[in-house]
């Protein structure tokens, strides 16, 4: 193995800036144009990318269509959904306000990328106007808009992501409680966990 260490020696693989197609440089935009809003408002799921001293977090936030807001061209808002509370993201975000966001579409290869900076807000009625059946989220990010462009669709062809056939067997894969039990000898998960998961995410979806 050959650990590559610096700027010269990864442009030596794949050459330098000179050697990018331009559609890969013109598709960068500072803010959200009325194409790039359509994306946005189409997705019901995006990554969270974060960095603070403790490390980095990607967290997984899904919605309707349209959960994330566009404010105006150079401000998105993010509820704070119920989640499992560790507020890691959120932790990192009051550390470093740098973020990035990768929205998806189901059935659309192409993802969606956003990078920008994050503050926290807890304003009232910032917060209940994102309500869903009455249950406002704690907190909502907004995000001041730095970069927004498309990624091409080749890993999300490669990997299939969108095709039945595609679909794993949950059967063959270990669930959560099963998951939880090894790793607590036990203490918690189990088939109890499961089979409760259903009502107890019903329960607390909002």
């Amino acid at each position: 193995m050959a650990a590559v260490r610096t700027v010269a020696e990864l442009e030596r693989i794949y050459g330098d800036a000179s050697a990018v197609a331009e559609p890969s440089t013109t598709k960068v935009a500072d803010h959200v144009t009325p194409h790039y809003r359509r994306l946005i408002e189409a997705s019901p799921f995006l990554a969270l990318a974060t960095s603070g001293p403790g490390g980095l977090d990607c967290s997984p936030r899904g919605d309707v269509p349209g959960f994330v807001r566009v404010s105006d061209p150079r401000t998105l808002l993010l509820p704070d959904r119920r989640g499992n509370n560790r507020i890691d993201s959120l932790r990192n975000v009051v550390e470093d306000p740098r973020v990035g966001l990768m929205f998806l579409i189901p059935g659309i290869g192409n993802a969606l990328r956003v990078n920008g900076l994050a503050t926290i807000d807890d304003d009232p009625a910032l917060c209940a106007s994102f309500a869903v059946e009455g249950k406002a989220p704690r907190t909502v990010l907004v995000i001041a808009v730095r970069e927004v462009y498309f990624q091409c669709a080749r890993a999300l062809i490669r990997s299939g992501l969108w095709r039945t056939e595609s679909h794993v067997d949950l059967k063959t894969l270990p669930t959560p409680g099963q998951i939880l039990a090894e790793l607590s000898a036990g203490r918690v998960g189990g088939e109890a966990y499961d089979a409760a998961w259903a009502e107890r995410a019903r329960q607390t979806m909002w």
